[in-house]
């Protein structure tokens, strides 16, 4: 008993104390919540593994040729994925390349690989010089760039969506509005219209196959 008592005096051995009536509110608050959570969690996958019809809209997209899918395995081996996503997998602490096709060429893409901060015009967080990234396309061979190139170029997305360059195709009623309404005059003299830029190279494109064929024809 005295040991007992002698233990129980020691300063820092203070006795646990109850909870107050506002800690065991926000306790059953917070509980409530993961409680929540975890059912909505357990709901939707399973509604998204039984489901005939993807819950989401798939905006990217991709169709490799040979080299694209030789460049997808040095891409791999690489280890780049550790950084960027693609091919819907991969990680988020660098850019997503899902899409990048649709913006950038695939002269672009490899230029960039080979002298990134002159192309891309200022200093890069992993790729350049002495960094981690350019430090391991530098152990790269320049017949390897090219197809890691090809692969990239292919990551296409679909016009309109967030990670594509290219709006959709229709007219929006709301864009020409606002672009009537607040660009800067002499805009539309100075600049040309995506939508109608893509469909100008698009009918000087299928003019040129026509006289091509008719030079066929002609010999």
């Amino acid at each position: 008993m005295g040991l007992t008592k002698r233990i129980g005096n020691i300063p820092g051995m203070a006795k646990k104390q109850p909870l107050k009536s506002g800690e065991k509110i926000l306790l059953g608050i917070f509980g409530a919540f993961f409680c929540l959570a975890a059912i909505g969690y357990v709901v939707l996958e399973s509604v998204r593994l039984t489901s005939e019809k993807p819950m989401f809209t798939q905006t990217t997209f991709f169709n490799f040729s040979e080299e694209g899918k030789i460049g997808h395995g040095y891409y791999m081996k690489a280890n780049c994925n550790a950084c960027h996503r693609a091919v819907r997998s991969g990680t988020s602490m660098g850019l997503s390349l899902d899409g990048i096709g649709s913006k950038r060429s695939i002269d672009w893409l490899e230029q960039f690989l080979l002298e990134p901060e002159r192309v891309y015009e200022g200093p890069t967080i992993d790729h350049g010089v002495g960094k981690e990234a350019g430090n391991i396309i530098a152990r790269l061979s320049e017949d390897k760039i090219r197809p890691i190139a090809v692969f990239l170029s292919e990551l296409k997305a679909v016009a309109g969506s967030s990670v594509s360059k290219v709006p959709p195709p229709e007219r929006s009623e709301f864009i020409d509005g606002m672009v009537g309404s607040w660009a800067p005059e002499g805009w539309k003299e100075k600049y040309e219209d995506v939508r109608d830029r893509i469909k100008r190279e698009e009918g000087e494109a299928a003019d040129r196959d026509a006289a091509d064929e008719e030079v066929i024809d002609a010999r």
